[in-house]
């Protein structure tokens, strides 16, 4: 089991940046993929970016393509999500997740049902 705490997230204006932090404990972190997820008021929880244990494989909602970027140290424990140039529509609480299957080479195509162990989340909020 890992347990993880996110962190970074705040009130910014539109087109401004964030860097969120999702710091682990637990279980090895290396091992395991991470993913970052957003859920608007009264919408479905969605996967906004993911990658892969060694860092080698990322994939990205086509929603943030270009202006979000997820990294990871393991030496830390710690993954992140870089936001640029932030939308109204970006506004959501972020969750970090991670890979239910251990050494996952690609996380293209994943989706909710392949992350657990859920933080409590940070909330963004992106005023225009």
């Amino acid at each position: 089991q890992v347990q993880l705490v996110e962190s970074g997230g705040g009130l910014v204006q539109a087109g401004g940046s964030l860097r969120l932090s999702c710091s682990a404990s637990g279980r090895t972190f290396s091992s395991y993929g991470m993913g970052w997820f957003r859920q608007a008021p009264g919408k479905e929880r969605e996967l906004v970016a993911a990658i892969s244990w060694s860092g080698a494989s990322t994939s990205y909602a086509d929603s943030v393509k270009g202006r979000f970027t997820i990294s990871r140290d393991n030496a830390k424990n710690t993954v992140y999500l870089q936001m640029n140039s932030l939308k109204s529509e970006d506004t959501a609480v972020y969750y970090c997740g991670a890979d239910l299957k251990p050494w996952r080479r690609d996380v293209g195509g994943l989706g909710r049902p392949d992350f657990g162990s859920w933080g409590q989340g940070t909330q963004v909020t992106v005023s225009s």
